[in-house]
């Protein structure tokens, strides 16, 4: 059975929200329906799709792409997962599609 995980944006000290649109839109309509080749990405990502990754493995799949502190982790309602991580020292929005497209902003 699928549980679907609704995202809860808190609204920081200061007032402000954080925006769902800081992390790229998911593509509704990517042009290739999977990828097979793990070293790049698809270039529609990150696709909107029935996304199959449990939260842990989603986490890996990001950690694996060379991010660390990966956290905050929530399924969106097109079915990517968002949150933050940091590379190069850098903190930043991480998403993974239902294509296990790894995406930062």
């Amino acid at each position: 059975m699928r549980y679907i995980l609704a995202a809860v944006f808190l609204v920081s000290a200061t007032g402000v929200a954080m925006a769902q649109s800081a992390s790229p839109p998911a593509n509704q309509k990517p042009s290739t329906p999977a990828i097979s080749n793990a070293d790049r990405n698809n270039s529609g990502a990150p696709a909107a799709g029935a996304n199959s990754f449990t939260e842990g493995q989603a986490k890996l799949r990001i950690e694996g792409a060379g991010y660390s502190n990966v956290t905050s982790l929530a399924k969106d309602t097109d079915g990517v997962w968002r949150g933050k991580g940091s590379k190069g020292g850098k903190s930043m929005d991480v998403s993974l599609d239902y294509q296990g497209n790894v995406v930062a902003k």
